[in-house]
């Protein structure tokens, strides 16, 4: 392994990661990862494949084994917590593949760790962590950009790492690039041209944020959930009772593998333990037009309410 033999390891994740694959998005470290560390190898998984016991056509899981299959890309396999075996289909994208890597594989890994993959961006304000989560198309990254553009710190893109300690919830930073649709850039003014596409013909691009990007844990103080819904003007209302672990539930990454792999106990107990601590709200937006200014108001308000009550 070429960074192995480098004597240097990427960093995301709270993982110091030991890759065969290139993972240019990533800064190297010659650190510890907080949550340990993990080896992305490259190796033939037909056979493992065919025998392993499969949940879906797509899918195998057999103990502490996790393995599935992205037609025309490769099959995966994660194991222990520790290990990412990766056979790339003949031809594949090795975009594509790398995809993969940094997103299902890397979120059915954390829940090995133990450690709650959230799906969505998180964001440094009033120096504390806060996740935007919501459904695909729900505005999350468009509004994520939008707030550092007005000088905040990105945490973490698509899959936000959390770890409880002392009862209370730490957002762990992921790496240093967002993910955004071209209609997103449109909105805000950023030229398509300048950045890559996560993969051939995507519409969706790689945006490099080096210099945005909080690289520490931060405590995670709140959640915005995003919605759209018709012509609705934006509005924010907070989530009580049960509905804020459903919510967390909902917005877990691969949120269907908690009952594949068994760790629906563990994932109940993780929410139970600082879901009554969390402040979460829920912010609705049009669907159409670009009201990002005023979903950030409504939120800096929030925020500042939050403070005047402490």
């Amino acid at each position: 392994m070429a960074s192995i033999v480098q004597g240097l390891a990427y960093k995301a994740f709270g993982l110091q990661i030991h890759s065969e694959f290139p993972l240019p998005e990533l800064p190297l470290t010659d650190q510890p990862g907080l949550i340990g560390s993990v080896s992305v190898i490259q190796e033939d998984l037909s056979e493992r494949w065919q025998a392993i016991p499969k949940v879906t056509a797509s899918l195998g899981v057999s103990g502490n084994e996790v393995m599935f299959e992205a037609k025309d890309t490769a099959i995966f396999s994660i194991r222990d917590g520790s290990t990412i075996t990766v056979s790339p289909a003949p031809g594949a994208d090795g975009d594509c593949v790398r995809l993969f890597i940094l997103g299902s594989c890397m979120g059915v890994l954390l829940m090995q760790k133990k450690i709650l993959p959230l799906h969505g961006s998180a964001l440094v304000l009033d120096n504390k962590a806060y996740a935007l989560v919501g459904r695909s198309g729900a505005g999350k990254s468009t509004l994520a950009s939008y707030l550092m553009d007005q000088g905040h710190l990105l945490i973490s893109d698509d899959v936000i790492p959390v770890m409880v300690q002392n009862g209370h919830p730490l957002a762990i930073p992921g790496y240093p690039q967002q993910k955004l649709w071209q209609q997103s850039l449109d909105y805000l003014g950023m030229n398509s041209s300048s950045y890559r596409p996560l993969f051939e013909r995507e519409t969706k691009f790689a945006v490099p944020v080096h210099d945005r990007f909080q690289a520490e844990p931060l405590p995670l103080a709140g959640v915005f959930e995003l919605s759209a819904a018709g012509e609705s003007p934006v509005t924010l209302q907070a989530i009580s009772g049960l509905e804020r672990f459903h919510t967390l539930f909902n917005h877990t990454y691969q949120k269907a593998m908690i009952d594949r792999i068994g760790i629906r106990e563990w994932h109940f107990g993780m929410l139970a333990s600082f879901v009554n601590r969390l402040p979460m709200y829920r912010l609705t937006r049009p669907e159409a037009g670009f009201s990002a200014p005023a979903q950030a108001s409504l939120i800096y308000e929030t925020i500042q309410h939050q403070v005047e009550e402490r």
